[in-house]
């Protein structure tokens, strides 16, 4: 199916990860021009951008005003307009820790990598659309901001506030300066990647799908084609302020163990 994405301008962070160097993958398949962003992946990055023909990377702290501010700037040079923006950089702490144990430095650093960085990278690609006229932003949370997830309330957190508040302002927001411009998000489940490596073992998916219509683990690609859909002004044109969940029918997180 046609997506009207040829072309385009699209800047795909955290593309050195597994579901964005999905969504930079899949976005390049639709003819689309693509800037491979990453902080800490150069080697990852840099075989991603290989991969998709060559396509241009920049690096950035996007916890960093300064930084994000470059690389969009990088971006417009290098891919003559930038049209979409795919926020997918986050981190996920891995240490399980209750509020009550959890130190107010990882608080604040988790929010800062999640929603921080997320505002920042909306906040550089609105600007650019308030300049063009037009544009379409997807933001990715996860399933933790819909169920919450103990012993990571402050990812859980961060990202609630980013698809939820965050989400649904930016899409008024825009409205003012770009009527046709749309901002959405996906919030992925349980999915193969980087980030969970190790976690989604054969008796970890047995387990963490107990709440799940799809006993399985989603891929990167299941993630990646929902914001390509979300991004495309032909599949997603009247769309504007929805969360597309990406997690096999999940309803919630089991609170206790079997047995």
């Amino acid at each position: 199916m046609e997506t009207g994405l040829a072309g385009k301008g699209v800047v795909v962070t955290g593309a050195s990860g597994g579901i964005g160097s999905a969504c930079a993958r899949l976005f390049a398949a639709e003819g689309a021009k693509v800037l491979v962003h990453y902080n800490h992946g150069e080697e990852r990055a840099k075989a991603v951008a290989a991969e998709i023909g060559g396509a241009p990377i920049a690096r950035a702290d996007l916890t960093v005003e300064a930084d994000v501010d470059r690389l969009f700037a990088t971006a417009r040079d290098t891919l003559g307009s930038i049209d979409v923006c795919a926020a997918v950089a986050g981190v996920w702490p891995t240490e399980d820790l209750p509020v009550w144990e959890l130190p107010l430095e990882r608080w604040e650093e988790t929010v800062r990598q999640n929603l921080t960085a997320t505002f920042l990278t909306a906040r550089a690609f609105l600007q650019e659309v308030a300049h063009t006229g037009h544009g379409s932003l997807v933001l990715v949370g996860s399933t933790a901001g819909l169920f919450g997830e103990a012993g990571h309330a402050d990812y859980a957190a961060a990202k609630s506030a980013l698809q939820g508040g965050l989400l649904l302002s930016l899409k008024n927001e825009v409205a003012r300066v770009a009527p046709r411009a749309r901002v959405n998000a996906v919030a992925p489940g349980w999915t193969e990647s980087s980030m969970t490596r190790g976690l989604v073992d054969p008796e970890a998916v047995r387990r963490i799908s107990r709440t799940m219509a799809l006993r399985k683990v989603g891929q990167p690609e299941d993630v990646a084609a929902q914001v390509v859909i979300l991004a495309s002004d032909v599949l997603s044109g009247h769309v504007s302020g929805q969360l597309v969940t990406v997690a096999g029918g999940m309803e919630g997180r089991v609170v206790h163990e079997e047995g």
